[in-house]
């Protein structure tokens, strides 16, 4: 069985800063500052790490547990009504092919889809909800479960191995996000990694990333089923890290060798092993 995550935000839709204006708005509530959000970067970091950040600029000093769940409480509480501002303003979107993709794992009896995002449980539905993409996802893992992003996917596996009643090989989980941190998370947890451009990362950061798979978004399917080893590879290329859409320098070089960027690390590190070997 393959466990497919997918992250919230910048993957799965865009809310239009919905998330950033609920949290400033109750931190304002809380502490009395303004578009505390400004002040730092919350793509890619779960809800608690972000929570604690904000309260920490806004007032200089941790939540304590109370200020904490008072905190989540109140943006829990403004998020709806942020939620409809950004539908309102057409800030409020899918990512393009995206439905089209967990149509098709959904249908599969191989696959299980489910989330692995540093939001809230309640925060993730109430953005998700009008999608209509909530209906495709039966387990996940949510920014309170842990404020470490590996963490949150880690717990997701493993609500997902209580559905299924058996173990799941690391092998077989499968995470996409879009930014970095989200490649990092996944690669801490041992579980492979791709992510789309078009959402909140800096694409700097995530074609540095090591992700296994880099692509705009989910308009072609045919990278993602290969990746995912649901399609077979026509080139024959091995999976590693398959950058789409090719460069025609990539696309020469995997046509001619059959080699990736993961072949070439692996070489890397073989060589240099050979050399410590040699030199002591």
């Amino acid at each position: 069985m393959k466990i497919v995550l997918f992250d919230i935000d910048g993957t799965l839709i865009k809310a239009g800063g919905a998330g950033a204006r609920g949290l400033n708005k109750a931190v304002k509530e809380m502490c009395g500052a303004d578009n505390i959000c400004d002040k730092f970067s919350l793509q890619g970091a779960t809800d608690k790490e972000n929570f604690t950040t904000a309260f920490k600029h806004a007032c200089g000093k941790k939540p304590t547990a109370k200020q904490f769940r008072d905190l989540e409480l109140k943006y829990i509480g403004f998020l709806p009504a942020e939620v409809k501002q950004s539908i309102k303003s057409k800030n409020y979107s899918k990512l393009n092919g995206v439905e089209k993709l967990l149509v098709l794992l959904s249908k599969r009896k191989d696959v299980m889809v489910g989330l692995g995002t540093g939001n809230l449980r309640d925060g993730a539905f109430i953005k998700l909800e009008p999608s209509g993409l909530r209906k495709y996802f039966a387990f996940g893992g949510y920014g309170c479960d842990s404020h470490i992003r590996s963490r949150v996917l880690v717990k997701a596996v493993e609500r997902a191995e209580k559905l299924l009643h058996a173990k799941v090989r690391p092998a077989d989980v499968y995470v996409i996000g879009d930014t970095h941190l989200d490649v990092f998370a996944a690669k801490d947890a041992g579980y492979h990694s791709a992510a789309v451009m078009d959402g909140f990362g800096d694409q700097n950061l995530l074609a540095r990333s090591g992700a296994e798979l880099i692509v705009k978004d989910f308009k072609d399917l045919y990278p993602w089923l290969i990746w995912l080893g649901l399609e077979k590879d026509s080139k024959g290329v091995r999976r590693g890290t398959y950058i789409c859409p090719d460069s025609p320098i990539e696309h020469a070089h995997y046509g001619r060798t059959g080699m990736d960027l993961k072949d070439i690390d692996d070489n890397m590190r073989a060589l240099r092993e050979m050399k410590r070997k040699v030199t002591g």
